[in-house]
């Protein structure tokens, strides 16, 4: 198996941070046809050094666990996701890590 780990900054550059319903919708549109192996989500508090002025950023993320099984397009899947959080919610990046495991469901 492979093990995909997203995180997702909440905080919105010019307005209130992601809510909830925007979440879900997100999860629901962008997340869940591109995992529907299953996945977890969860929330998370994370921060970052911002690379000019050595500042810490702190703020509410939304973290995604799945576990699955590795395929030709998986890259393609976890790329589409990145990119839409990206563009939909005006965000700088999106972390992943993908780790080979040995997983039974």
């Amino acid at each position: 198996m492979i093990v995909v780990e997203l995180f997702f900054g909440r905080d919105i550059p010019g307005r209130a941070p992601l809510t909830d319903a925007e979440w879900d919708g997100f999860a629901a549109t962008d997340i869940t046809p591109r995992f529907p192996e299953g996945l977890t989500m969860f929330d998370g508090d994370g921060q970052w050094r911002v690379p000019e002025t050595g500042a810490i950023v702190r703020e509410k993320a939304k973290i995604v666990l799945a576990a699955v099984a590795p395929s030709s397009d998986l890259e393609s899947r976890i790329d589409a996701v990145r990119q839409a959080y990206r563009r939909n919610f005006h965000q700088q990046s999106v972390g992943v890590i993908t780790a080979p495991a040995c997983g039974a469901f």
